[in-house]
């Protein structure tokens, strides 16, 4: 068998997303019996980003450390800030705007990685934010959902964390654990590890638009405008706040891509676990909106790419 390309995934995915939504919406009684298997597939798709992960991909940190705390603070105080507005700017109602709140507050996903690269960006550089962030959302995830959200919707901090770390930190860890020591035994593991959170993503997405089908037809258009304004904000932002700090397109748009693209996954168990299934719709729509742009924006910056390099006699 082939080994699965992690870049043709990239492109397909927002349509398996799109499939799979409409799957959810239009049979619901099909994916909501499974919606206890909404923390497992999250689990497994945390243990297949520890498998693609080695120690060097955290060293780089501290080689690139200002570049790294820049994605750090867009990631953490720029996108749970332009979610908050735009909540209360819609006037969303609590439950819909505590999911907002979520998705802005947690760490950018996986999916990342493989659209910087399919757009020309720093692969190392988005490898290096997306476990850094993953890292630093066990703490900031909660605290920074208590500190917009907690006046209006009461806010587990202590159990959230724990259940990040959970979720999180120990399928990671247990990923980076075998991935050192199968070593180069199994050299295409990038590629199945794409198309098992392909997988698992795209279920996610149908079970939860299941349980939300009756929400989606009175608040979708409305929750879909806020997830638009919200990825549009944090992708323009990262890159024009990085080209200003660094003079340099390439960093520019893989920040730009990092701060856009958010782990919805974790948004939608936690809005699960701890508050309702209205607060898992906007991370659902995330999950499908944030691939289609992503694809969107590298094909744009292929594009550009493309042009930089032909002949001037050729331009125009």
């Amino acid at each position: 068998m082939n080994t699965p390309s992690p870049a043709r995934i990239a492109v397909v995915f927002p349509l398996w997303a799109g499939v799979l939504a409409l799957a959810g919406y239009l049979l619901p009684g099909l994916f909501q019996p499974g919606q206890f298997l909404i923390v497992p597939l999250l689990i497994v798709i945390m243990f297949g980003m520890g498998l693609t992960l080695r120690p060097a991909d955290f060293t780089r940190a501290l080689q690139r450390w200002p570049v790294v705390i820049l994605g750090l603070a867009l990631q953490f105080g720029l996108m749970p800030a332009v979610a908050y507005v735009i909540a209360q700017l819609l006037g969303l109602p609590d439950q819909l705007a505590l999911g907002m709140i979520l998705v802005g507050s947690v760490a950018g996903g996986t999916a990342s990685n493989v659209i910087s690269f399919l757009a020309g960006g720093d692969v190392a550089l988005s490898i290096t934010l997306t476990s850094i962030a993953t890292l630093v959302s066990v703490l900031a995830t909660p605290l920074l959902t208590w500190l917009y959200a907690g006046t209006h919707v009461p806010v587990p901090v202590a159990s959230m964390l724990i259940s990040i770390a959970e979720i999180v930190v120990a399928p990671v860890a247990g990923g980076m654990l075998v991935n050192r020591l199968i070593g180069d035994r199994w050299r295409d593991r990038d590629g199945w590890c794409a198309l098992g959170s392909a997988a698992a993503i795209g279920a996610v997405i149908a079970i939860i638009v299941a349980i939300n089908a009756t929400s989606i037809a009175t608040l979708g258009a409305l929750v879909l405008v806020a997830v638009i304004v919200h990825n549009l904000i944090g992708v323009a932002a990262g890159f024009g706040l990085t080209w200003l700090a660094t003079r340099n397109g390439v960093v520019a748009r893989t920040i730009a891509i990092e701060v856009g693209m958010q782990n919805s996954g974790l948004a939608v168990a936690l809005a699960q676990q701890y508050f309702s299934p209205v607060a898992a719709l906007p991370a659902a729509v995330f999950s499908v909106w944030h691939n289609l742009s992503g694809a969107a924006l590298a094909a744009v910056c292929k594009r550009i790419d493309g042009r930089s390099r032909r002949p001037l006699a050729a331009r125009g």
